[in-house]
């Protein structure tokens, strides 16, 4: 493996890795409203007055379940930045610019979900508390769509301008196979913290966000679907390696069927690393679909590997650091899963 190639499979690993726990994140976002605690809002029988208060003061184990690792699994996010801009600057400069609608709007989804997750127990009122509510479920919807909708313009490719460039106008980001690309996303990401909560939660809830699960990855797969049959008719992805994209579609299909299967039997720990499986294939897909073109033409050749990455001698150096830094990620990855391990429910603290 060349020093490249070795950088550029470090790339897809920390986006896969941020698929994986950020996507549970936004899941857990969007579905929060579904999975509220009944239990703890009272008996029958209280007055209005005491149902608002109990509204005000319960909690929510769809946010108890992602508290401890609430904003942690951003570093996956900074750490793949951070080697965009360094090991492939160039794909930086022509990725970002022509994506920077969707990347304003994936940082505004985060900014807004993830004051909203804190503020949210601040409030005074029942209306308050909504609100903030709203916007979780917002914060969580945006950046999930936004990402498919990423995923489905580097399968499909973009235009290419005289000068090496690329642009992306509205009729690419709304095409009918991009738009399905960002529902199939976001679809998963919702299974993905649903079988989330599953894992972290007491029975009750659980037995809710398998329930929502199962019916969320049968959308997935129907939507996902669509996209095939898009791209078996033309107007789809424009894939350079088609057997391996063929075998990565397949594995993404099992996955979304063996994820449905445990959560139809309750088999919380291997539906959630079966959605774990199911949202990390996108980005092999994209980049074993197109190596060795990073960037992939609707009219022409793309951008390669080698246009894309910076000197070797500046990767030397940048692999000092890589040495140290994704151990660490890591590790402190591995340390808070273990730290925090066990479910959530009225004995376990609330971080909100």
């Amino acid at each position: 493996m060349t020093l490249e190639t070795a950088w550029l499979a470090l790339l897809g690993l920390l986006l896969a890795g941020y698929f994986v726990l950020g996507g549970y994140d936004y899941g857990v976002q969007m579905l929060h409203p579904f999975l509220g605690d009944r239990g703890d809002r009272g008996a029958e029988g209280e007055t209005a007055k005491e149902k608002e208060a109990e509204e005000l003061t319960g909690r929510n184990p769809a946010l108890d379940a992602i508290a401890p690792f609430f904003l942690g699994n951003e570093v996956w996010l900074v750490a793949f930045t951070g080697v965009l801009f360094g090991a492939f600057p160039h794909l930086e400069g022509t990725l970002l610019s022509g994506l920077y609608p969707l990347i304003v709007a994936i940082l505004v989804g985060l900014v807004l979900g993830n004051a909203a997750v804190q503020l949210r127990r601040r409030s005074h009122s029942v209306r308050g508390r909504r609100w903030w509510d709203g916007l979780i479920v917002f914060g969580g919807a945006l950046p999930a769509v936004c990402w498919g909708l990423v995923v489905g313009l580097l399968l499909h490719g973009v235009p290419r301008r005289s000068d090496g460039s690329f642009h992306i106008g509205a009729g690419d980001v709304f095409s009918p196979f991009t738009l399905a690309c960002g529902l199939t996303t976001a679809l998963l990401f919702a299974a993905h913290g649903a079988a989330f909560v599953a894992l972290r939660s007491d029975s009750e809830p659980a037995a809710t966000a398998r329930f929502l699960g199962g019916w969320l990855l049968r959308g997935s797969a129907a939507v996902g679907s669509l996209a095939i049959l898009l791209t078996l008719f033309g107007e789809g992805a424009s894939m350079t390696n088609r057997v391996t994209s063929a075998a990565v579609a397949a594995l993404f299909a099992v996955a979304l069927a063996a994820a449905w299967w445990h959560f139809s039997r309750g088999h919380n720990a291997s539906a959630f690393a079966a959605t774990c499986c199911a949202t990390a294939l996108p980005v092999l897909l994209v980049g074993a679909g197109h190596y060795p073109y990073l960037l992939i033409s609707s009219a022409g050749e793309g951008l390669t590997i080698g246009h894309a990455v910076t000197d070797n001698a500046t990767l030397r150096i940048l692999s000092a650091f890589g040495v140290l830094v994704t151990p660490t990620i890591l590790a402190y990855q591995t340390w808070s899963w273990w730290a925090f391990r066990g479910r959530t429910g009225r004995r376990h603290p609330s971080y909100f």
